[in-house]
């Protein structure tokens, strides 16, 4: 493995990312480049390897330190091309850990790219293709989601959708303090944040319990 692809990935906080796990998340990243060609999985514009591997692979892989390891599974809502579901999956392999990495994706030509890097990279994953807005009274530990819909929209999926879970990872952008500071307005929450490896305008929010105001 190339010197520069490890010190890469070694951006993963308190992640000792074996030999092994490289060459699972660089074969991840040649399946997208050519499921890629076909539909949308990523942006064709971001589609070099060292750009699929710096804003895709680890900036899903640092949300490592806020996933419950202890829960059944672990929850990625419109988990698209599987960011950060199934990069999660691969960590979770390296670390023999048997928690089921579910994978709620609603279009057939996703699920079916998300089926086959599981079976080829032998990943403890479930793929569910339905809406997720329509599934009721489900029980998780972490769920995490990236680049699906807006925090509110996404609280409001929880507390109507989820009967138990563990907590919540969203991905925050370059707008992302007015955002927060925008749903604090309607809801009060237990969180904590963690700067981004991969953005300087970037968060992530670990959020662990929450109440609607209004």
């Amino acid at each position: 493995m190339d010197s520069i692809i490890s010190k890469n990935y070694s951006q993963i906080n308190r992640f000792n990312v074996s030999r092994e796990t490289c060459n699972d998340l660089e074969s991840l990243i040649s399946m997208i480049q050519k499921k890629n060609k076909e539909i949308n999985i990523i942006s064709k514009k971001k589609s070099e390897k060292g750009a699929i591997r710096q804003r895709h692979i680890i900036d899903s892989a640092q949300i490592i330190d806020f996933v419950d390891l202890n829960s059944n599974t672990t929850s990625d809502l419109g988990s698209g091309g599987g960011m950060p579901g199934i990069i999660i999956a691969v960590l979770m392999k390296k670390l023999k850990n048997s928690m089921k990495v579910q994978l709620y994706e609603k279009s057939y030509h996703k699920c079916a790219f998300l089926k086959d890097v599981s079976e080829k990279l032998e990943l403890n994953t479930e793929i569910i293709q339905k809406d997720i807005f329509k599934i009721k009274n489900i029980e998780t530990g972490t769920i995490m989601t990236r680049a699906f819909k807006p925090m509110p929209i996404i609280l409001d999926l929880v507390q109507k959708n989820f009967r138990n879970y563990k907590n919540i990872i969203l991905f925050m952008g370059k707008s992302g303090r007015k955002i927060l500071n925008d749903t604090l307005k309607i809801w009060n929450l237990d969180y904590e944040e963690k700067k981004s490896v991969t953005s300087e305008d970037s968060f992530l929010l670990n959020i662990k319990n929450m109440e609607k105001k209004i």
